[in-house]
């Protein structure tokens, strides 16, 4: 037998177990034939939104690079010292600092608030196309709506509570599960199924997603709402989710400095299972008013055998009412100083 043809039988018999692993695994079924996502799912990866500067032109690490950001993560981040919200997580991991410290807004608490377990995947980016891993470019109308957000912020920041983000008025934290405010904390989704429906229950302001599977088009584009209008299908064993009809009151804020208005925007979820106990979450977002082109990113989710807790957000929500006051309070000094 020659070389060629024993390297030859070498790819063979290796594609073969490859092929034979891959098949080895295959998601449960539901009583009526879906593949079972049923459970909690939890999102507590370390992948920066966009990729940093730091690694330009570099889409994924290696295993040493991932070995080396776990070692820096068990010091600086073993449940104490100051929470890293977002991508300042995996910046502080890039930099290795004696010790972490916030500069953020709001940084009262410590890690050990948002630390479930960090995931470690090796891509440098939740953004995977453009394969530069950064945001695609606004649009001449975007940039304009930008600017636009950004006045009103400052010089309207509170006339009324529509003025504040949703959050904040504890309505939605976002449809799309991905960016800076949905990873590491209060992370969790449940799933459950029935025939012909999906529900995504989300911890945060305990936002529940009704989705039907019946294949009807979305309702008409008068209606609109906070989540959007939703239809899922199936496409092998990824759930597809299909989302129109935002609210034009609904943002997306995905990074830091950018507030878009869904208005817009046509969102399409796929959910699929990598294993017993990890799904890929990917989101592809398309608005030809805002971005140059449509953009998609991804990320993690990992089983839990944690339940979610109640997500009490109105309750106590003082923040809202001193907000409002204090801008009445502004408005009153500046009426007596003229």
């Amino acid at each position: 037998m020659s070389v060629r043809t024993v390297g030859l039988l070498v790819v063979a018999i290796a594609t073969a177990a490859i092929v034979t692993a891959e098949q080895r695994w295959s998601p449960s079924r539901t009583p009526d034939g879906q593949p079972d996502l049923q459970g909690v799912w939890a999102d507590n990866t370390i992948t920066p939104f966009e990729r940093p500067p730091e690694l330009a032109g570099k889409a994924s690490l290696t295993v040493a690079e991932v070995a080396v950001l776990k070692e820096r993560a068990a010091r600086l981040f073993s449940g104490s010292g100051d929470t890293a919200p977002g991508d300042e997580l995996f910046l502080a991991l890039l930099a290795n600092p004696a010790e972490h410290k916030t500069t953020r807004a709001g940084g009262d608490y410590n890690q050990f608030w948002l630390d479930d377990g960090l995931v470690f995947d090796n891509r440098t980016s939740q953004v995977i196309d453009p394969p530069d891993g950064l945001l695609p470019a606004l649009t001449a109308e975007g940039k304009e709506k930008q600017a636009a957000s950004v006045a009103a912020a400052r010089l309207h920041p509170a006339d009324g509570p529509e003025d504040r983000v949703p959050q904040e008025r504890c309505l939605t934290f976002g449809t799309a599960r991905i960016g800076r405010l949905q990873a590491r904390n209060n992370s969790y989704h449940q799933i459950v199924q029935t025939p012909g429906y999906v529900v995504i229950s989300s911890e945060m302001i305990h936002e529940a997603r009704i989705i039907p599977l019946s294949g009807r088009a979305h309702a008409n584009d008068k209606l609109r709402f906070w989540s959007g209008d939703s239809r899922g299908r199936w496409e092998g064993e990824t759930l597809v989710i299909d989302t129109a009809n935002f609210s034009t009151h609904m943002t997306f804020r995905q990074k830091l400095g950018l507030a878009v208005s869904g208005e817009h925007v046509h969102l399409i979820e796929r959910l699929t299972p990598i294993d017993q106990d990890t799904i890929r979450y990917e989101a592809k977002v398309e608005d030809p008013t805002t971005w140059t082109r449509p953009w998609t990113a991804a990320t993690t989710w990992k089983r839990s055998s944690k339940g979610i807790l109640e997500y009490a957000c109105h309750e106590a929500n003082y923040s809202m009412g001193a907000i409002l006051r204090g801008a009445r309070a502004e408005e009153k000094a500046a009426q007596a100083g003229r």
